[in-house]
């Protein structure tokens, strides 16, 4: 597989690589992501191989130390090639320029990929919000920075 670039990117980019991705069924729209970040120091990233779209991850102020990264993903067919990694390790670089001491994650139980890499960046679980299917606790997860 040839190299993928990383970059700041736009809602617009978001909104569309996220309607590739599987796991998401019903993806966020432009609305629900300018209401999360308007008002707030947030982060658009993307990832990109040879102009085409193969991840993303976005983030924002959760408060004055925590950056949350809120969503994030990889298109299948790019996965385990390091684009979920590098798009988290220059997030953690932009996090920590702008003086943010922490970085949040959440994810589910069901998304073991997300989590392995976490935990293998030093994430630590700082808490579980219990669902009724356990495949969809949502796993809270925090590094310092």
């Amino acid at each position: 597989m040839s190299s993928f670039t990383i970059s700041e990117g736009s809602i617009a980019e978001v909104v569309e690589v996220s309607k590739l991705i599987a796991e998401f069924s019903n993806p966020y729209t432009e609305e629900e992501y300018v209401k999360r970040l308007q008002s707030k120091k947030h982060l658009i990233l993307v990832a990109k191989q040879n102009d085409k779209l193969i991840g993303f991850k976005v983030g924002y102020a959760k408060d004055e130390n925590t950056f949350y990264s809120w969503m994030g993903g990889v298109l299948t067919e790019y996965r385990k090639s390091g684009v979920a990694l590098a798009l988290m390790q220059e997030q953690e670089k932009w996090a920590k320029k702008q003086q943010f001491s922490c970085i949040e994650i959440k994810t589910r139980n069901c998304f073991k990929g997300m989590l392995i890499l976490c935990i293998k960046q030093n994430y630590l679980i700082v808490s579980v919000e219990n669902k009724e299917n356990s495949e969809q606790n949502r796993i809270i997860l925090q590094k310092q920075i």
